[in-house]
């Protein structure tokens, strides 16, 4: 049983809370405390309760909430990868998966301007999660990890057209389009909708751009692309996450 609470996610701070009932995961930590606590009640745990807080790499919007005093009291084991953020408690190697209670997790390397970023597919039991963000490609060597989850948390970051209209310095939006900067809706769309698979139950699209993009554009332009595929996306109980409001899902 995989149950997840996304408290925040965008370019203003990030942070996911996974658990199988047992097992308490944080994915990242740029949000303040009282956001993390509200949403640590939702699962009806504590800030105390989790296990080990993972990384996916040192842009500010991810890693901002570590310096909070009573967050570093709590003693939180951190995972993540070699340059990172300094004297982490486990090492993370792409590639090589690991376990923390009763999940099993397999980081992969996705392609962004940091020092070593990663994604991450998560399985408990016989339910699988993959969590996808802060990438400008689907890492082709991943594919086979990332295909037929049950639930998907993935980036639809921007619009092009919208992008390219936007009041941005030209530098900035050459690095969102890069293959080291953030997938659009279109490109997220096309990569998925050959990875769904007759398990997924669930698709949330992340890290979406208050200015470059909306929900209803982002929902839209990947119930297109499924259709130009032959696959209708609603089924898989599409939605997004918000940068200002908790978003749960999973085994309910």
């Amino acid at each position: 049983m995989i149950r997840y609470d996304i408290v925040a996610s965008g370019s203003k701070g990030n942070a996911t809370l996974l658990s199988s009932g047992t097992t308490l995961i944080q994915i990242d930590m740029g949000v303040s405390l009282a956001r993390l606590e509200k949403s640590l009640a939702n699962l009806h745990s504590s800030l105390f309760q989790i296990q080990a807080l993972l990384i996916t790499h040192e842009h500010s919007d991810h890693i901002k909430g570590l310096s909070l005093r009573t967050y570093q009291k709590a003693k939180i084991p951190l995972y993540c990868t070699a340059g990172t953020v300094d004297h982490p408690d486990h090492l993370i190697v792409p590639d090589e998966g690991f376990f923390i209670g009763d999940f099993s997790i397999f980081p992969f390397s996705v392609s962004h301007d940091a020092t070593n970023p990663v994604g991450f597919v998560f399985q408990q039991g016989k339910e699988k999660l993959v969590y996808l963000t802060d990438s400008g490609i689907v890492p082709e060597t991943a594919l086979p990890y990332l295909s037929d989850a049950d639930y998907y948390i993935v980036e639809s970051n921007h619009d092009v057209d919208r992008l390219l209209k936007s009041s941005r310095p030209l530098l900035l939006k050459e690095r969102i389009r890069s293959s080291r900067g953030h997938l659009s809706n279109d490109q997220s769309a096309e990569a998925f909708v050959n990875l769904v698979g007759p398990h997924t139950k669930s698709i949330t699209l992340a890290h979406l751009s208050e200015e470059c993009n909306t929900p209803e554009l982002a929902i839209t332009t990947w119930e297109t692309i499924f259709q130009e595929h032959g696959k209708n996306v609603k089924q898989y109980h599409l939605r997004c996450a918000s940068q200002h409001h908790d978003l749960e899902g999973g085994d309910l």
